[in-house]
């Protein structure tokens, strides 16, 4: 390079035409990006479409980016064609896990594995899904040291490839109901009838819209799969020991307000028991325990008797 032409002139150079133009065209497409998306989140309200549309404005600007220095630099990327091809190999070997989370991220993509906002369990690890990228997925952790399904403020990121690896359960797409159960414990002597009345009662009036609304969306899911028809209504089933009886509610539910479904049954049942005016009674766990009498030993030296 003539470094005294190159200093008199530097656009004279191929090269730094080239690096100008591609720098020049970077800045275009991320400024434009940023006005987009800044454009869209104003005029979007839902925050799924929201979210979205901020996803595929980005994906479509570093492909745009590329696509513009693949333009400017396609003379020099052809002679690297040949280096590139020998060094793939190992660079696949090297990147087989970065492959596997972009294979992952398509799949998640293109076959509804998830979508943001649904709740799974992904690698033992339950939460809602707030961010898929093109190598990991986001999540907002529910449960572990904290009970029922509620958040726990950890944000987990696992990498895409676990689609393949392990089993992915959703606890919203197709289905975005759950069947749940709690017991109560009835002591014997009660008013079975009445027991099992006010229990039925109280699962209708709490989770009878659920049922309702769950024939439509479960109508839809035996025309796509292979499904036994189940009872979707609240049911209600007795077993018993030699310490109580235990009635068991059967219900669905809406995947988010399980925990709060649940105490809304047990404040009902609770209520109503103590309405029955006896007739129903909790059990409880119940140990007798025997006081005896403490025996007396006789030590004088008159019950003594003589050895041989």
């Amino acid at each position: 390079m003539d470094w005294s032409s190159f200093l008199e002139d530097p656009l004279a150079s191929p090269t730094v035409r080239k690096l100008l133009i591609a720098v020049v065209g970077l800045v275009v497409v991320f400024v434009v990006r940023r006005l987009v998306s800044r454009g869209l989140s104003r005029r979007i309200a839902d925050k799924t479409t929201r979210y979205r549309t901020r996803k595929l404005v980005s994906f479509s600007s570093y492909l745009l980016a590329v696509i513009v220095i693949s333009t400017v630099f396609a003379s020099e990327l052809g002679g690297l064609s040949v280096a590139l091809g020998v060094a793939g190999a190992g660079i696949a070997f090297a990147l087989q896990e970065v492959i596997a989370s972009v294979a992952g991220w398509m799949g998640i993509s293109f076959a509804g594995f998830y979508k943001v906002g649904d709740r799974v369990m992904l690698g033992g690890i339950k939460g809602d899904v707030i961010d898929i990228g093109v190598l990991r997925t986001t999540l907002f952790e529910i449960g572990d040291w904290v009970r029922g399904d509620l958040y726990n403020g950890r944000v987990v990121r696992l990498a895409n490839s676990f689609v393949f690896k392990e089993p992915v359960f959703n606890y919203s797409a197709e289905f975005p109901f759950l069947w749940d159960e709690l017991t109560v414990p009835v002591r014997h002597g009660s008013d079975r009838a009445l027991a099992r009345r006010i229990l039925d009662e109280v699962a209708h009036e709490v989770t009878g819209a659920y049922a309702r609304e769950i024939e439509a969306t479960w109508q839809g899911l035996t025309r796509d799969f292979v499904i036994e028809p189940a009872r979707v209504e609240p049911m209600v089933t007795m077993t018993f020991d030699e310490n109580w009886m235990s009635f068991t509610v059967r219900y669905v539910v809406e995947h988010r307000q399980r925990r709060t479904i649940k105490d809304a049954l047990f404040e009902r049942i609770y209520a109503r028991i103590e309405a029955s005016e006896g007739r129903v009674g909790i059990a409880s766990a119940a140990q007798e325990i025997t006081l005896m009498r403490p025996s007396r030993v006789d030590v004088s030296p008159s019950s003594v008797q003589d050895r041989p």
